[in-house]
């Protein structure tokens, strides 16, 4: 890739990464008959929905924004779950999603009337699912994401479930995961059948949320496709995933320029991409992404520490060593940079927001879009 004419910032997804993924998730669909969503909170880019969705069954979405543009970009299977809707909402959103998934009973009480009167008309009823907490942590290191660590607000308990459903519920939902292999999930789903099989007899569907890491190479994937298996047989249920990050993993890059050096102790890169605006993972997790060509301080010749343009003295990338010396002007370019940050980026301190592109697989390089002032702006007044 030749980033020597690209804007920077700049995220830019490989077409050819993305395309293997996609064939990945599309032969586990084939292959144990169970649905693959893409996660939009890991990955919008919705220009790409078109061919995302020839590969897989549709999107989820986590509220009513994310639901039109599944609708809209894919137009495939729909689904959504979110702690908590707005009556303005769930009216629209009856008309664009197969599944709506509560957090509570409160919420399915609240809800249910607006489904039903929807699904008396309707020509594809929209199928009611609960989302569950099978009290049951396989993290470890990543606490912000994990909807099982003690007081999560995500999911409800066994001990809150009545003893028989609602007829109209469909469907249950865990999502325990980020990251993870597939001896977590089947570790997961026996705490999870442990406390909830009675209620699996009545419904049509499961879904076994996201943080599947169903397309790195040393993901377990015979052991994921002997569990969707058992699940089929055992309780004759439609089976769903959600990744997000499988979809795009290693597919894109953020090209990021030199912008001064620094010294105070050590020799410091300022650069126009930020942690804190274009890659908040990074602070967040917290989350070191790789850099091509860059290596573990101290490992190379030369050491730098990155960091941006911000005023926040932290907004600090991480420190690596090089081959050869760094200079002003020189392009550096992170991995794994099209999950989870498109989705999370910001415009604090005025930052603006990294062009988008396209590394097609004949080698060029197409431009998708570009940001300016009025997209910092407008977001203000």
């Amino acid at each position: 890739m030749d980033v020597r004419g690209l804007p920077t910032p700049c995220y830019v997804v490989e077409e050819k990464k993305l395309k293997e993924n996609l064939a990945i998730l599309h032969q586990l669909e084939q292959d144990t008959g169970c649905h693959v969503l893409l996660a939009q909170k890991a990955f919008s880019m919705f220009s790409l929905y078109p061919l995302i969705g020839s590969y897989l069954s549709g999107t989820t979405a986590s509220g009513l924004f994310e639901a039109r543009l599944g609708y809209e970009e894919m137009g495939k299977e729909n689904h959504v779950f979110a702690p908590a809707y707005k009556e303005e909402d769930m009216r629209e959103l009856v008309a664009i999603c197969d599944h709506v998934i509560f957090n509570s009973f409160a919420q399915y009480q609240k809800h249910r009337q607006t489904i039903a009167e929807h699904n008396k008309k309707a020509a594809h009823p929209v199928s009611i699912g609960m989302r569950v907490n099978p009290e049951c942590s396989t993290q470890e290191g990543h606490a912000i994401y994990d909807p099982c660590a003690p007081g999560s607000r995500l999911g409800v308990l066994k001990s809150q479930f009545p003893e028989e459903l609602p007829s109209d519920i469909e469907g249950l939902h865990f999502h325990t995961l980020c990251e993870q292999n597939a001896d977590d999930l089947v570790t997961t789903f026996r705490a999870f059948e442990k406390k909830f099989a009675p209620y699996l007899k009545q419904m049509k569907w499961l879904n076994l949320g996201g943080g599947h890491h169903i397309t790195r190479k040393d993901y377990q994937l015979d052991m994921l496709k002997e569990l969707i298996g058992e699940i089929k047989q055992r309780y004759s249920l439609e089976v769903y995933l959600e990744p997000g990050e499988a979809v795009a993993l290693n597919a894109g890059y953020l090209v990021t320029e030199v912008m001064d050096l620094v010294r105070n102790g050590m020799e410091i890169l300022i650069l126009d991409a930020s942690a804190a605006c274009h890659m908040p993972d990074v602070l967040e997790m917290p989350y070191r992404p790789p850099l091509k060509g860059g290596f573990e301080a101290g490992e190379k010749p030369y050491t730098y520490r990155l960091s941006s343009m911000t005023c926040l003295a932290g907004d600090v990338i991480g420190d690596y060593s090089f081959e050869h010396e760094i200079k002003v002007g020189d392009r550096l370019v992170f991995e794994d940079m099209a999950i989870y940050s498109m989705v999370k980026n910001n415009t604090f301190n005025g930052m603006p927001l990294p062009s988008i592109a396209l590394w097609r697989e004949d080698g060029s390089i197409e431009m998708v879009k570009t940001f300016g002032y009025e997209d910092f702006k407008g977001r203000l007044s």
